[in-house]
């Protein structure tokens, strides 16, 4: 058992406590089952753990701070003296009853071994609901502030992970051993406090990530395409239709799950080893080609200045026809121009068009090392062993669905993702270990 106090809560809420508990069999042991020729280990496991969460500071009692500070958040001036601000007032209504956040999880597990360890892996069932989350929730600018705190919420995460390891040469020169892992998650937003939805960022192209009720943590919104039977609208101008708000969920950065595979070889003294990462699934929007499909920068606009009759005036059947239908769900036979900018990118479509399919399969490390026999030591009596090794990470992304981009290159790796502006070219790392035993 474990207890924080906090000085950024009020008096009456600030300790939390940090309960655990956790039950263990293992079954293969000799006083219960035993173990067998195939059956090398087996156990169960069953955990429950709470864990506790403080409050940003200054964020219990609204007091004037003196001159304008841009440190915790957007301020605005309230005094002067002779035209010189001397206090401000945050714009984040403070809330005096703060409790803390708090987590609870459980946890199910089963680990197994076979013939002599050469085979195994453990599987694990988890469950967590975090409540009484602090957040910063829109209220109307009438009320002199833009958002306040509030002690509310209920995400809750659950899923499965599974490790595997296969060993399936072992001799005295030579062994290769195979590591999986495999994971998913599913979350859901149970409870806002009254609110059905949370924007946790907003950005340009018109799209926000967010916390809603009874959906996923980090859906993407914004304007969409219309749809008949499944086919876009296309307007009697020519060009797609777009719905009416950009409140429309278009993506969701949570990817249906994540996979690495390991293989390690030892030939010798040297060892060689190899991590291939995996990632199924998630979106993310694309401001780079938000912009770079209307201002000409990627290839597939190449198609306006190779085939100059699309650039023709539309009566002598220039211009392009989009793929679509008509209100009428007939299909679409109106050529628009394909002269006027942003016919490919934002100008013409809605942000949905810029969704992406985050999913990746990328070599995400080599490494290859080589241990010094003891005889190379000699006498000496304090180094042990040595070790030097080469390694390499984010080498190869061997598969993506992102054009022109490293899905993983976004605006943030916390909360905040599927938003991605900018990026640069994966950087590559190449590295020397030297590793000394004592």
């Amino acid at each position: 058992m474990r207890r924080d106090q906090a000085s950024s809560l009020p008096k009456e809420n600030n300790s939390y406590y940090y309960p655990a508990a956790a039950l263990g069999l293992v079954f293969t042991d000799d006083k219960l089952f035993g173990s067998g020729k195939i059956l090398s280990f087996g156990k169960v496991r069953l955990n429950y753990a709470e864990v506790g969460n403080t409050a940003p500071p200054l964020s219990v009692v609204d007091a004037y701070r003196l001159g304008v500070s841009t440190i915790l958040d957007r301020t605005i001036p309230s005094t002067s003296f002779d035209g010189v601000p001397i206090s401000s007032i945050s714009t984040t209504k403070n809330k005096e009853n703060l409790k803390p956040e708090r987590t609870k999880s459980y946890e199910a597990g089963l680990e197994m071994r076979f013939m002599d360890n050469r085979l195994g892996f453990d599987v694990t069932y988890y469950k967590m609901n975090t409540i009484d989350q602090i957040i910063p929730a829109s209220v109307s600018r009438a009320t002199g502030y833009s958002s306040k705190f509030i002690n509310a919420g209920d995400v809750e995460n659950k899923g499965i992970e599974l490790s595997l390891f296969l060993r399936p040469v072992t001799t005295k020169n030579f062994d290769w051993r195979i590591d999986l892992n495999w994971a998913r998650n599913r979350n859901k937003v149970l409870d806002l406090g009254g609110i059905d939805n949370l924007q946790l960022g907003t950005f340009q192209g018109g799209v926000s990530i967010n916390a809603a009720l009874n959906e996923a943590y980090g859906t993407i919104r914004g304007n969409n395409f219309v749809y008949k039977d499944g086919k876009k609208v296309v307007g009697a101008n020519g060009l797609y239709k777009l719905s009416a708000t950009s409140n429309e969920v278009i993506g969701n950065i949570n990817p249906d799950w994540t996979a690495g595979i390991t293989n390690t070889f030892r030939i010798g003294n040297f060892t060689v080893g190899g991590l291939i990462d995996i990632k199924q699934g998630g979106d993310l929007f694309s401001l780079d080609l938000y912009y770079g499909l209307a201002t000409g920068l990627y290839p597939e606009t190449a198609e306006l200045m190779i085939m100059a009759k699309v650039r023709s005036p539309n009566a002598d059947g220039g211009g392009i026809i989009l793929d679509g239908v008509k209100d009428d769900g007939t299909v679409n036979t109106t050529r628009v121009s394909a002269v006027n900018f942003g016919i490919y990118g934002y100008r013409r479509n809605p942000a949905a068009a810029f969704i992406y399919d985050a999913s990746f399969v990328k070599l995400r490390e080599v490494n290859i090392g080589y241990d010094f026999p003891a005889k190379c030591l000699g006498s000496n009596k304090y180094v042990k062993g040595i070790n030097v090794g080469l390694y390499g990470r984010n080498l190869w992304i061997i598969s993506k669905n992102l054009p022109y981009a490293d899905p993983e290159e976004g605006l943030s790796s916390g909360n905040i993702q599927g938003h991605q502006g900018g990026a640069y070219p994966s950087v590559k790392v190449i590295g020397i270990n030297l590793n000394l035993k004592f």
